[in-house]
């Protein structure tokens, strides 16, 4: 059958309309369009409704060229598209005196409202606008009479041009319309040109030798029918997402990998089953070492893959080196509680809140009242049916343990743990304790009525009243509740874990402050140097950073305490400044202790130590309160270029008032 055809056969089901016209494109035969006639009589028609139509389509002229002749929306266009683009798996099939006959679809159309009387009645409305703002000025015509006309010759399209115009959408709408439309005859079911037409459908050699008895099995004969379906590419997705499909097509060591990586935390039930069915549990277990460790019978991702070398932690830029060590500490804990502290782990590793935090959510849930609990059960099973790797694992922990006591200074008997708690240990430590407290005893009150008949002699006899003396707010970080069991002071290394108070040869009821070590004073220098402002706390947060940064065994990590740092920053050429903070503050008392740099040889230091002295009577002030002071000390060669570099250094603002940088209050 060739195109254009000259006759439309349709189905009787769709003719239930009368068809005004019937029309299809000379050279493109997949757009058709119907024109099916409206039943004006029926009582769900609204008249009022069609007539409005009409009238907005055509407005009140009689012309040929109208779409509604009869002033009453009677007919509507259906326009045809393609349902599919592939019809490779479609037939049309007629069956006949026991025979199948299947013919092969070209294509597709299905044949849907068009809704174009709405674009005319869009350009009529348009028109009448036009028309009404126009007017008819005569003088706007006398100045369009006299208006220059300018001449401007295109240039020649070149052929790149040409080439976008051509394939423009635009382009293709265009000459789509403009192609000129063939106009189809309907004829009825039993017409003889139908009956013609359907003789098509039936196979017209039925004796030839070409059809062959069918010898394909019943399989082989429906995939010929319908073949499957080829896969479609997947799409490339982000690169931190991989679906299962993607997974099973990487070597087993990469799979094992990326699993860990994403999940961090898994038995070894569980990897075996995320892999493909019949995956060797040998290489699976020689593949599982190399990228995570066993932790309570499960394996845990180790810190160098979640951390590649040359990274930094995306909260506080510490480098990957320092991360590895800290996480490496965490999970340790885990082979050795099922629950371990959050403020235990910060005050031995020494890293930001947020990544001591992260370490934590990889492999643990927080728990009411019990600390941080490792995710998942222990996995007794593994470890009975696998004896070799779980003694090669624990071997492996062995040896991290020691790097990590050298690296952190702490010792494994520092730590009471809970299992030892539950075992007894913890009670044996107390009764030995209470043990020495009874064995002292005698001695203590012995030495207490000595005590108490001098008191008398010299109070006439009524008794000694003992006075404790106040621990002093200013050195709290050498009080005897600062000293931690592993000998960390307030979260810094301490050279003694005793008691400061104890040693009666210190003016301060404590050990003599040691003399600042040149990596010390160096590290003070150069950090005053570079913020020029700095609170006490924020001074301990670079230092432990400094220290997380430095190599196993460093001189530097032992006997730094508060009052040492404190002491090296005065002789740092800085000072501490007492900033006047509000009394509903809640700053704590290492956040108030406020240093600046106070000579460094500039001749700027003027310009800093006015607004010291400012910011010594209120903690927040207004620019141009420290234009003015700056005017009145220096004169007039404060320049704006001073003031901007001086704020810069010294000062954050915040809703038009300017605070000294560690002094904002969140």
């Amino acid at each position: 059958m060739t195109w254009p055809p000259q006759s439309l056969d349709l189905n009787p089901i769709e003719m239930v309309w009368d068809v005004f016209d019937r029309r299809v494109k000379e050279k493109q035969p997949t757009i058709v369009e119907l024109e099916i006639a409206i039943n004006t009589l029926s009582p769900n028609y609204c008249r009022s409704k069609g007539e409005q139509i009409a009238l907005n389509v055509d407005g009140t002229t009689s012309e040929d060229s109208n779409t509604y002749s009869v002033k009453m929306m009677d007919k509507q266009t259906f326009t045809s598209i393609q349902s599919t683009t592939n019809t490779s798996r479609y037939a049309a099939a007629i069956f006949r005196k026991g025979e199948l006959h299947i013919t092969p679809l070209q294509g597709i159309l299905q044949m849907r409202p068009s809704f174009s009387y709405l674009d005319k009645a869009d350009c009529k409305h348009r028109e009448r606008e036009a028309a009404n703002e126009g007017g008819d000025s005569s003088q706007d015509e006398a100045d369009e009479d006299v208006k220059a006309v300018t001449v401007r010759f295109s240039r020649p399209e070149s052929e790149q041009a040409r080439q976008r115009r051509i394939q423009s959408y635009d382009f293709l709408q265009k000459k789509q319309a403009e192609e000129s439309w063939v106009h189809l005859h309907y004829h009825g079911l039993n017409d003889g040109r139908s009956d013609h037409e359907r003789l098509y459908l039936y196979c017209q050699t039925m004796g030839g030798s070409d059809n062959t008895e069918l010898v394909k099995t019943p399989k082989e004969y429906l995939a010929m029918l319908m073949p499957p379906v080829a896969e479609e590419k997947m799409p490339v997705g982000p690169s931190n997402m991989l679906s299962m499909a993607q997974l099973r097509t990487l070597p087993l060591g990469d799979q094992i990998k990326t699993l860990m990586k994403n999940v961090k935390v898994m038995p070894f039930a569980n990897l075996m089953g995320l892999l493909t069915p019949g995956t060797d549990s040998t290489a699976v277990l020689r593949c599982i070492q190399q990228v995570a460790l066993l932790v309570q019978g499960n394996w845990v991702v180790k810190s160098d893959v979640l951390y590649p070398k040359n990274s930094c932690s995306p909260h506080s830029g510490v480098p990957a080196e320092v991360l590895c060590r800290g996480r490496d500490f965490v999970m340790w804990r885990f082979t050795q509680d099922r629950s371990v502290m959050r403020k235990e782990i910060a005050a031995i590793i020494k890293l930001p809140p947020e990544d001591v935090k992260d370490f934590l959510e990889h492999m643990a849930v927080p728990r009411i009242n019990r600390g941080w609990e490792f995710l998942l059960p222990s996995d007794g099973s593994f470890i009975k049916k696998h004896p070799d790797v779980a003694q090669r694992q624990h071997m492996l922990w062995m040896g991290i343990q020691s790097k990590l006591e050298k690296v952190f200074t702490f010792s494994k008997d520092d730590l009471v743990s809970k299992k030892d708690l539950e075992t007894g240990v913890g009670e044996q430590r107390l009764k030995a304790a209470h043990e020495r407290a009874r064995h002292n005893q005698p001695s203590l009150e012995k030495d207490l009525s000595a005590r108490r008949q001098g008191g008398a002699g010299a109070s006439g006899g009524t008794g000694v009243r003992v006075k404790e003396e106040p621990v002093s707010e200013d050195e709290p970080m050498d009080s005897c509740s600062s000293v931690h069991p592993n000998g960390l002071v307030n979260g810094y290394p301490s050279s003694s874990a005793t008691c400061p108070a104890s040693n009666p040869h210190n003016g301060h009821g404590g050990t003599p402050t040691p003399s600042p070590s040149p990596e010390l004073r160096d590290f003070v220098w150069n950090t005053f140097r570079k913020q020029h402002v700095l609170t006490l706390s924020e001074v301990k947060r670079l230092f432990n950073l400094h220290l997380a940064s430095l190599p196993p065994g460093h001189s530097l990590f032992h006997s730094i305490s508060d009052r040492l740092l404190q002491d090296t920053i005065l002789m740092s050429q800085c000072k501490q400044i007492l900033v006047p903070f509000p009394a509903q503050s809640t700053a704590a008392a290492d956040e108030q202790k406020v240093f600046v740099v106070w000579e460094t040889g500039e001749t700027f230091d003027k310009h800093r130590q006015v607004l010291y002295e400012i910011f010594m009577k209120n903690y927040r002030v207004r620019r141009n309160v420290i234009q003015t002071r700056l005017t009145q000390e220096l004169g007039d060669q404060t320049t704006k270029a001073d003031m901007d570099r001086l704020l810069k250094e010294c000062c954050v603002s915040l809703g038009g008032m300017w605070y000294l940088k560690g002094t904002l209050q969140s």
